[in-house]
């Protein structure tokens, strides 16, 4: 099945951006939107550490939430089945998504789309509820990932691939096993999993500052393109 839906959906690739405009004697590009390019991918990394705490948060938990506020395992067996599949769906309009807007802004769009899931999170407590909140979490966070790669792909040129890649993957996997971990030890402190759920907020919105701060920068190196040509 894969071969035939692969022939299908996939395209030719990309030509490789010529960089040499952009590169010092070394080949090295001397600047990614106006900062130093290395700076641009550990701003990146840290994005994507903060995005993936929150990120693994619902995903660990969720059935220890439905049993902490009187729901069946059962039942939040099927909210997680229904998080998943979700986001094995909305996967395919991120990437979608991504393919006309770039990985910045489908960085931005999927981390405020997840902030706002995570925040729901909070102050839902019937099941009816957390199974519409579920449902849009897994709808929101699945294309993040994927953004932040192909981000990477789109700032920086390929040869430096075999290592930007695994290095943000190792970022925000470390952030996903911070997310379960944290969540843990806060609702073992508070007792209950609202201020776990919390903290993942906020974790969330130190991501956008991150990553709304790097599309603002791609913004102005564009409207400074025409000048400078």
């Amino acid at each position: 099945m894969r071969i035939p839906i692969a022939i299908l959906a996939l395209r030719p690739a990309p030509a490789t951006p010529d960089v040499k405009s952009a590169a010092g004697a070394s080949g090295q590009p001397e600047k990614v939107l106006d900062l130093p390019p290395n700076a641009v991918f550990a701003l990146l990394a840290v994005a994507s550490f903060l995005c993936c705490v929150p990120m693994a948060m619902p995903s660990a938990h969720i059935i220890a939430l439905c049993g902490d506020l009187g729901i069946k395992a059962t039942t939040g067996a099927l909210m997680l089945s229904v998080l998943l599949a979700c986001a094995f769906l909305a996967r395919q309009f991120w990437g979608w998504l991504s393919d006309r807007i770039g990985g910045l802004l489908t960085l931005l769009c999927g981390s405020l789309a997840q902030a706002t899931a995570i925040l729901a999170f909070v102050f839902t407590q019937d099941e009816a509820g957390l199974f519409v909140v579920a449902a849009a979490f897994g709808l929101g966070f699945s294309g993040l990932i994927p953004a932040y790669i192909l981000t990477a792909r789109q700032l920086f040129p390929a040869r430096e691939a075999s290592w930007r890649m695994p290095a943000l993957l190792l970022t925000g996997m470390s952030g996903m096993g911070a997310g379960s971990w944290l969540a843990g030890v806060i609702y073992d402190y508070a007792g209950f999993y609202g201020p776990a759920f919390a903290t993942g907020f906020a974790f969330n919105l130190a991501n956008l500052v991150i990553v709304s701060g790097l599309v603002l920068l791609g913004r102005r190196s564009l409207s400074r393109a025409p000048a400078l040509s």
